[in-house]
């Protein structure tokens, strides 16, 4: 019998035009800034533009623009929408 290991998704990981809805965070800190903007768990997000070098990100989240570096996105964990 094999045991898998669930993967943990981040926003992260998402590539220009995937959405997601915020699960939770891995950043205690970071997370009570994300949630300021309107980054809470539930809330549907979608990948809207990634510069060039990846780095920063912009994401639509409660109806406006979003952007982000790598590392933050990295700690909201997310699950993927059909």
């Amino acid at each position: 019998m094999s045991k898998r290991k669930k993967v943990r998704l981040t926003l992260a990981d998402l590539k220009k035009g995937e959405e997601a809805v915020i699960e939770s965070f891995s950043d205690e800190e970071m997370s009570l800034k994300l949630m300021e903007m309107g980054c809470l768990p539930g809330e549907k997000v979608r990948v809207e533009r990634i510069a060039p070098f990846g780095d920063p990100i912009a994401i639509s989240v409660s109806g406006y623009m979003l952007s982000m570096r790598k590392d933050e996105a990295a700690t909201i964990n997310i699950q993927m929408t059909n």
